[in-house]
């Protein structure tokens, strides 16, 4: 079914395993697949950033798109950013007749002002169609395009297939809650806000209204707890999971080598086989696994999960 603004809980981000020799792993897009659905995932996203889609040929995008939709009764998102719309408009509307939920998009790291940023969205989906749901991309750390609240508002309501906002602002709570007032006040359609920064703020950003989270967290399985969690309204108890998982989550969030902590926990996990990247791309030092290794064993004290 496609994507509507009721989207909530986990919608995890998921990496794109690789063999050694930097071959697409199926098998392991296979258990990571599963792995999701079994954690509490309530959908999936991928060919994000952390996904390392920049890294992918086209036909290999299509494949990953065929393999993740055909294996899973989990909504699919797919994240369609491109230089150009001709890609965008080719990976969008294939991966929707394959029986993907919606696309994801994130705006050119070269917009600065509001109009530019408002076009460019305008323009983009001219270039896929209407008909499809697609969600913004709000990462300003990264991707260095500042989206105002007031402008995710106008993005909103000029396009009726906007149904959802990745919001990974930092810091953003305020963002969240002037949207949710926007709404309120019936100046913004509804729509689902679900948060990314790998959960560092989600048990906050639920408090100002967020749906829940759009991230890959190795833990997702502790990821959709801690959302569940405060979605029942046991706020005491989705805090204390929070603050267990919050060293690991902070450590990959460091920039460069987030994904390489990422990947080397999956592998852990038995979920990957192998913790390579695709170049250009960061590593972890002997050193740098011996910290993740002994911030697991802190987390384990408070949930078994962790202990690997």
């Amino acid at each position: 079914m496609p994507l509507d603004h009721t989207a909530k809980g986990v919608y995890v981000i998921a990496t794109t395993p690789f063999l050694d020799d930097y071959a697409i792993d199926t098998k392991s897009i296979d258990r990571l697949t599963d792995f999701y659905a079994e954690a509490g995932s309530t959908g999936m996203t991928i060919l994000g950033i952390m996904g390392e889609a920049p890294k992918l040929e086209a036909t290999e995008s299509i494949a990953i798109v065929k393999q993740v939709v055909g294996r899973t009764k989990l909504p699919v998102i797919v994240g369609v950013s491109a230089p150009g719309f001709a890609a965008m408009r080719s990976l969008a509307r294939q991966s929707m007749d394959l029986g993907a939920a919606g696309v994801m998009i994130a705006p050119p790291s070269n917009l600065r002002t509001d109009d530019q940023i408002k076009n460019y969205y305008a323009s983009a989906i001219e270039a896929i169609g209407d008909d499809i749901p697609f969600v913004i991309q709000d990462y300003p750390l990264t991707l260095t395009v500042v989206m105002t609240h007031g402008v995710i508002r106008d993005i909103v309501n000029a396009h009726s297939s906007c149904i959802m906002l990745k919001h990974e602002d930092w810091p953003g709570l305020e963002k969240i809650t002037s949207l949710r007032k926007f709404q309120s006040a019936g100046e913004m359609r509804d729509i689902s806000i679900l948060c990314g920064n790998g959960g560092l703020f989600i048990d906050f950003e639920m408090e100002r209204g967020a749906d829940g989270a759009m991230t890959g967290y190795a833990f997702t399985d502790a990821l959709a707890d801690i959302v569940r969690l405060q979605a029942e309204g046991r706020r005491d108890e989705a805090h204390d999971l929070f603050d267990a998982h919050l060293p690991l989550i902070r450590y990959e969030q460091q920039q460069g080598v987030g994904l390489a902590a990422r990947k080397y926990v999956l592998q852990k996990r038995g979920l990957i086989t192998s913790d390579i990247q695709r170049k250009p791309a960061g590593t972890l030092s002997p050193k740098a696994r011996e910290e993740i290794d002994y911030l697991l064993t802190r987390v384990a004290k408070h949930d078994p999960r962790a202990a690997l």
